[in-house]
């Protein structure tokens, strides 16, 4: 039976992805139906997981067969499915479900239609095998599969060349991480002769020497290396703002509900590992902080309505990562499922009025779209909310926690990401205020073609709004659901030593929807108020036109890594591979020139034969017999 539910579980999504790649013109509009019900049946029989293993309290576990078996190292190609790998299954697939059926709509008339959800299949399969599988080489089959179908997703309009540098931006940063990834791998596979989870748990349990830790330090510090490719931190994140050039369901299933939060998930599953190195856990939470407050004043002044969630998407994540680093994993993964449902939920809003508006994503020529599509601003509205920390939306509760554990582990970093949700309330409730209020800017030709998206489209957005508010139940301050479902995964949960709410705690409270109502308050008051418009591109100047152009990141890694490598590798091909082919050819001379010598030895002359023949010998006795 176990076996059954792993089985369908992977395979669903896999033979979807198949059926729609190679049967796709034959099947038509067709393909996304088929897509969409396979993503479903996955989250069936992930919900038919929670349950089993809620009721017997016993992790499902498959070992397929023995995949790599050595003297004493073994690796079996199996899944496990615990408290962790459901949860994250639940919102993966559920989510992954309402994307599919927005996409069924947003997608139509595309020349690839069948191949996008052959993509978007693929994904779910390899997302569900990253977090299913029962070992770290497992774990990365997933992680690099999810690299790849990022990468095929982003570049999907490759028509456009600077869509196709997006995708191939991605992909190698990601490579980057991903090294590190293996580093810390190898160093786990050698410390303790396997790369099994429960194994390695097991062993560190036992206790540790002075030497192992040295060695964990180092592991931990390369996976976390791996865990900001995936999960953009810096310095490896500006691959992800640059990543909304693929199609806008991609944005909400990769960039907001999945692929990136990778790197949490891997930290999450391997807690018992990180715990035994608090000084890679102060790094994580350092650059998570510097992070969240670097990307949320990016995000201040950007005009394209995705890139603003982006800046948003990387600003959450490091607010994800600051709690790891203070061991706070149950508050990370409380966080990672409401930024979900309400980042799914304003990408989707996003697509929703790039349909409308007739593909324009420039802010600075919308305004008033709310009198035309109602829907659309409700569930926009409540997702900025949420985001915004106000309550009792999801995203006050999984914030409000983060904040507190920072406030008592690191007044600094604390400081730093209280004010990057201050920016958050700002610029995503600028990014309501010049999308929905006002009049409309833009042309009248967009004008006449505004209306309400499609109920395939608008569906999802409902599902996840409501989510958006009523998901922060899961972990309520004092009586944490989620911080009692995963004590079994987490070795210092908080649900072992429940904190209590004292005054302090109402203060912080009463500080952080203070300071989302003055972000609130501050964007009412330009973009209302004074009715101020962005100015166009020509006219940015001073610390705006550094936000504005995100700190000029890009052009200095250009400067710094890129222009040197080229510079290298055309330094290598002028000269370094001239030099070796020279040698190169020249030994290839060499060896012609005495062919042609020995060749006029082979002219038939037997007594020339006879000759060389007895020379040798002579030769060979000598060396025997005199010269030794």
């Amino acid at each position: 039976m176990d076996t059954n539910i792993i089985l369908l579980l992977l395979l669903i999504p896999l033979l979807g992805s198949l059926a729609t790649l190679f049967f796709g013109k034959k099947l038509g509009n067709a393909s996304g139906v088929i897509a969409t019900l396979a993503v479903f049946i996955s989250f069936v029989v992930s919900v038919i997981s929670f349950f089993q293993v809620q009721s017997t309290g016993t992790p499902i576990q498959v070992d397929l067969f023995n995949w790599i078996a050595l003297e004493n190292f073994n690796i079996s190609f199996g899944f496990l499915l615990d408290q962790l790998s459901i949860l994250w299954l639940l919102f993966v697939t559920g989510i992954g479900t309402l994307i599919h059926l927005y996409s069924t709509s947003y997608m139509k008339g595309d020349e690839n239609y069948a191949k996008f959800f052959s993509y978007l299949n693929l994904f779910i399969f390899f997302m569900i095998v990253l977090v299913t599988g029962s070992n770290l080489l497992m774990m990365f089959i997933g992680w690099e599969g999810v690299g790849l179908c990022s990468y095929l997703l982003i570049g999907f309009w490759h028509k456009n060349q600077s869509y196709n540098d997006a995708a191939k931006k991605a992909f190698i940063m990601n490579r980057i991480g991903d090294l590190g990834f293996l580093i810390g791998v190898f160093i786990l596979a050698f410390l303790f002769q396997t790369l099994d989870y429960m194994t390695i748990k097991e062993a560190l349990m036992q206790g540790t020497n002075h030497q192992i830790n040295m060695w964990l330090g180092w592991a931990t510090l390369a996976l976390f290396i791996g865990a900001a490719g995936k999960s953009a931190q810096i310095p490896l994140y500006t691959w992800l703002p640059d990543a909304m050039a693929g199609p806008t369901p991609v944005s909400a299933l990769i960039h907001a509900a999945t692929m990136v939060t990778a790197g949490i998930f891997m930290i999450t599953r391997l807690n018992f590992v990180f715990d035994l190195t608090p000084w890679v856990q102060d790094i994580i939470a350092v650059v998570g902080a510097l992070t969240a407050l670097f990307a949320a004043t990016i995000g201040l002044v950007q005009n394209d309505i995705k890139k603003v969630l982006a800046y948003s998407t990387v600003s959450q994540l490091g607010l994800m990562f600051m709690a790891l680093g203070f061991g706070a994993y149950e508050i990370a993964v409380f966080h990672v499922i409401t930024h979900a449902f309400f980042k799914a939920c304003l990408f989707l809003g996003s697509g929703s009025i790039i349909h409308a508006m007739g593909g324009e994503q420039d802010m600075r020529k919308m305004g008033g779209l709310r009198k035309f599509m109602s829907v659309t601003y409700i569930t926009f509205l409540l997702a900025t909310l949420a985001i915004s920390g106000i309550p009792p939306l999801a995203g006050f509760f999984s914030k409000d926690e983060i904040l507190m554990v920072a406030f008592h582990e690191n007044k600094i970093l604390w400081f730093l990401a209280a004010i990057a949700s201050v920016m958050t309330a700002f610029y995503m409730f600028r990014l309501l205020y010049l999308t929905f209020f006002k009049d409309f800017r833009g042309t009248q030709e967009q004008k006449n073609h505004l209306h309400e998206s499609p109920s395939a489209m608008t569906i999802p957005l409902i599902v996840l709004a409501i989510l958006s508010v009523i998901g922060g139940a899961i972990s309520l301050p004092g009586a944490s659901w989620l911080n009692n479902y995963l004590q079994p995964i987490i070795v210092n949960n908080a649900a072992s030593n429940p904190h209590i709410l004292g005054t302090s705690e109402y203060i912080l409270m009463a500080l952080a929807i203070l300071g989302a109502l003055i972000g609130i308050g501050l964007a009412y008051s330009k973009y209302i108020k004074k009715n101020t418009v962005p100015p166009i591109d020509s006219e940015i100047s001073g610390f705006h036109k550094v936000l504005y152009n995100k700190y000029y990141v890009d052009e200095i890694y250009m400067k710094l890594i890129v222009k040197p490598i080229y510079a290298l590798g055309t330094f290598f091909r002028d000269y370094v591979e001239l030099v070796l082919s020279e040698i190169v050819f020249g030994l290839g001379k060499i060896a012609d020139t005495l062919s042609l010598q020995g060749k006029k030895a082979q002219n038939g002359n037997i007594g020339l034969y006879l000759f060389a023949f007895v020379f040798g010998i002579c030769f060979l006795l000598y060396y025997l017999f005199i010269a030794r």
